[in-house]
């Protein structure tokens, strides 16, 4: 039986705004299969759209129908915990686009959530952030990596860091949406219509994409491209189905 795919971006498909090798050939094989397949990213920076154009840009042809991201997942939890909800956010246009999609109204007046993205932020709202939790707001990040990819390299402080700064000074724990949560892997899975046990987890870090592939009971296949290499994979208590050295490897 063919398998659909859930595909991670940053370090499978591209290193910031290069094409990993083969990429290209290994989305136009999955096209010609005719399997599913989505592009899964934990950076909510970016709307579908605007990835779909970037991929574009560089000799990937993904369109935007096949691409999710933890800002998606994130407003599918809050729509399904408390619809018609508001909060206020911290992040990018991907996830305040996300958020206004599922009838949110985003203010710091009394809100349900605080919601943490990835971005710049100052510390006048990060105070702000913190003092909404203290009083009562429930606190939502979309990803719990502390740090990414940048045009500069790795190490680039990300969501997780900066949840930590607001868990140590409000005394609240973040509830993370994106991966490794299986949450995120089945609302993926929802958004494609399709089955876990029918289904690859394709990505590069061991802690995030195929722990929760491994915890969403998937089939996982780690790519050498990425932060994880070789001889780190022993030492984790899972493992992936398959390691290759690149999606370039990977034969539908």
């Amino acid at each position: 039986m063919k398998k659909h795919y859930l595909i991670d971006l940053d370090g499978v498909l591209v290193h910031g705004s290069t094409m990993i090798p083969g990429a290209d050939r290994f989305i136009e094989r999955l096209k010609e299969a005719g399997v599913e397949y989505l592009v899964l990213t934990n950076n909510p920076t970016y709307a579908p759209s605007d990835l779909s154009h970037r991929l574009r840009t560089i000799g990937m042809d993904v369109p935007t129908e096949r691409i999710f991201t933890s800002a998606m997942a994130t407003a599918r939890f809050l729509h399904s915990q408390r619809p018609g909800g508001t909060a206020f956010v911290l992040g990018e246009s991907g996830l305040i686009t996300a958020i206004h999609s599922i009838g949110y109204v985003i203010t710091d007046l009394n809100p349900d959530y605080v919601v943490l993205g990835e971005g710049s932020f100052q510390l006048d709202m990060l105070t702000k952030a913190i003092r909404l939790i203290r009083a009562g707001a429930r606190f939502i990040a979309t990803n719990p990596d502390v740090s990414g990819p940048g045009e500069g390299g790795l190490w680039v402080p990300a969501c997780g860091a900066m949840a930590a700064f607001i868990e140590k000074a409000s005394g609240v724990p973040a509830y993370f949406v994106g991966k490794p949560n299986p949450l995120m892997m089945r609302t993926a899975l929802n958004y494609l219509n399709v089955h876990s046990e029918e289904t690859i987890m394709v990505g590069d870090n061991m802690a995030t994409d195929i722990k929760g592939g491994v915890e969403s009971g998937m089939e996982t296949i780690l790519v050498l491209t990425g932060v994880t290499r070789r001889e780190e994979v022993a030492r984790y208590p899972y493992q992936p189905t398959r390691i290759v050295e690149s999606v370039a490897d990977i034969i539908p």
